[in-house]
């Protein structure tokens, strides 16, 4: 029945070639196999043209190209041929899951929807069970209504197919198959028996449950389920998106072997010309086909005027998994900033230090800021951070964060145990104050009493800093103000570097602005230190009033 749905829809599409905004669709001249076909596997061609023919038989839905046939690009034939024709030797599909991660605008939908109709009416399956899943039921009925478009469009299939559209299922009746459409939202966690899942948008789940459910165990009874994950780069690196996205890389790099895993992605790297059209092609396979190149020139422009889209360009149009969507820190200044700060230059100099503790189990960081001593002079940085010893190894692999190689490098310190030892930390700022002139610690209230009171008795000034709007908009601003103008020196401290490409900023309905923890998805606890400090020698200077280590009879060298 399915051989002769392919043959009565129309196989006279196959030699259609497509032009809009002056590009012409790229076929797919010839297939090599996979280099993830594993040696016991083989490639059906038979069955990977079946896959190609079913797809093709059907029809584009929306703009420029609705109603014209589902030509696949040759991206999307190599896909679809690697999936469905690399059969182990039982004769069942090798790759149960393909993960696709590729920028906005390539044509994701329209083949997620293509992917959906062949498993629920073309892969031979009795009463199979495929499903569309998203963040919420907005998001997966896009790629329903794509699925139900394509059904209307083409005769054969619109005469086998019940669509329930108030349900967002499609029933194609032969084989008793139904498409239903799930969001995170609201699911059972019961019952199911898959055959396919289409993850559109993974990055957008807002936690791993849909997920799990979906993929972990419910398709054992079926012999060749394919659960196809298709997205763009998200923000969050502690997603499942991210994680997957991590699993693709490792199999991709040759880290890991995962014989029914198949990933593809296209995207820019973090080293590229976010700028230049040759990275735009590169990351965009579908460019001047489905999206012409000037429309990604328009928002290149837009992203280069405003830093704040930055963020949104690379990771839509770029495929960049980015920290948050509005990128406030512009890295290429602050790394413009990277002028050497020699500790022992600075030895007796005035300076003011910033406390964040975050909490026992965290990052804890300390910055000292010392003020210009003339107008050639820079603001000079030097932060220091602490990390419990027996959870280094962990939060490596669970924040894909190198921990490990900071410590290592000397840009990180261990404290002994699980949690941070704050005695350890008051010893060390009391060593720093044997050096420097730290006329003030500006600190956060939250989780601090019992250092603030070591640190008074040790005799430092120290200085509670708040953390609403009214305290950190104006150093917040100072430090970008001072970042452009590169009156700063950070000597490139990657931990520092790391933390300020991390910042998420909030404003209020006054203009006023600060970094918010809770939005940041990586840790900013050294931003917000160098933050604090930076209010401090900003408000006092080079004061050289009397000092605490004369107080206490503290010797300069």
């Amino acid at each position: 029945m399915a051989l002769y749905l392919v043959s009565e829809a129309c196989l006279w599409q196959v030699n259609f070639y497509a032009r809009i905004g002056g590009g012409i669709l790229r076929k797919l001249k010839r297939y090599k196999a996979t280099k993830f076909k594993t040696k016991g596997s083989v490639y059906d061609k038979d069955a990977a043209d079946y896959a190609v023919n079913f797809i093709e038989c059907l029809s584009h839905t929306k703009g420029t190209w609705a109603g014209k046939p589902f030509e696949l690009i040759d991206w999307q034939e190599q896909i679809i041929r690697d999936i469905f024709g690399t059969l182990k030797a039982n004769g069942y599909r090798q790759f149960n899951t393909a993960y696709i991660e590729i920028p906005k605008k390539q044509g994701k939908s329209e083949l997620a929807a293509a992917v959906a109709l062949l498993l629920t009416c073309g892969d031979g399956e009795e009463r199979a069970e495929v499903y569309g899943c998203a963040a919420d039921r907005q998001q997966a009925s896009i790629v329903f209504e794509v699925a139900a478009d394509m059904v209307r469009m083409c005769p054969a299939l619109n005469k086998r197919v019940k669509i329930l559209a108030s349900q967002k299922r499609i029933m194609y009746q032969p084989t008793n198959s139904f498409y239903q459409v799930l969001s995170a939202e609201a699911y059972s966690k019961h019952g199911f028996n898959i055959h396919g899942v289409v993850f559109d948008e993974l990055h957008t789940q807002p936690n791993r449950k849909l997920f799990d459910v979906m993929t972990k165990g419910s398709g054992d009874a079926r012999m060749q389920p394919l659960y196809f994950l298709i997205t763009t780069a998200g923000t969050d690196t502690h997603s499942i998106c991210y994680e997957t996205h991590q699993k693709a890389m490792d199999i991709l790099e040759g880290r890991k072997h995962d014989s029914t895993f198949y990933p593809v992605i296209y995207g820019a790297k973090e080293t590229d010309d976010w700028t230049d059209p040759k990275v735009w092609k590169k990351a965009n396979p579908s460019l001047d086909i489905t999206v012409g190149i000037d429309k990604v020139k328009a928002a290149c422009e837009s992203a280069r005027q405003n830093p704040g889209e930055e963020n949104a360009f690379r990771q839509l149009r770029l495929n960049q998994w980015v920290k948050q969507a509005i990128r406030w820190m512009p890295m290429d200044k602050w790394d413009k900033c990277s002028f050497v700060v020699n500790e022992e230059d600075l030895e007796g100099r005035v300076c003011y230090g910033g406390l964040d503790l975050s909490s026992t189990t965290d990052i804890t960081a300390f910055v000292l800021v010392f003020p210009p001593e003339d107008e050639e002079d820079k603001y000079s940085i030097l932060p220091y951070f602490w990390l419990p010893e027996e959870t280094l190894d962990l939060r490596v692999k669970r924040d894909h964060v190198p921990y490990d190689i900071w410590e290592r490098q000397g840009y990180l310190q261990t404290t002994e145990g699980n949690v941070v030892h704050y005695g350890y930390i008051e010893q060390f700022i009391e060593k720093l104050g044997e050096r420097f002139n730290i006329r003030e610690i500006a600190f956060d209230r939250w989780g601090a009493v019992q250092m603030v009171q070591n640190l008074e008795g040790m005799g430092y000034t120290v200085v509670p800093f708040g953390q609403g709007f009214k305290d950190m908009s104006p150093p917040t601003k100072e430090l970008m103000k001072l970042t452009l103008e590169e009156r700063l020196a950070h000597s490139g401290h990657p931990v520092l570097r790391w933390m300020m490409d991390n910042i998420f900023i909030r404003t209020d309905p006054a203009g006023n602005i600060k970094a918010d923890k809770e939005k940041s998805t990586e840790k900013i606890d050294g931003a917000i230190a160098t933050i604090m400090a930076l209010d401090r020698a900003i408000r006092c200077g080079n004061d050289n009033g009397a000092s605490v280590y004369d107080e206490r009879g503290l010797l300069f060298l």
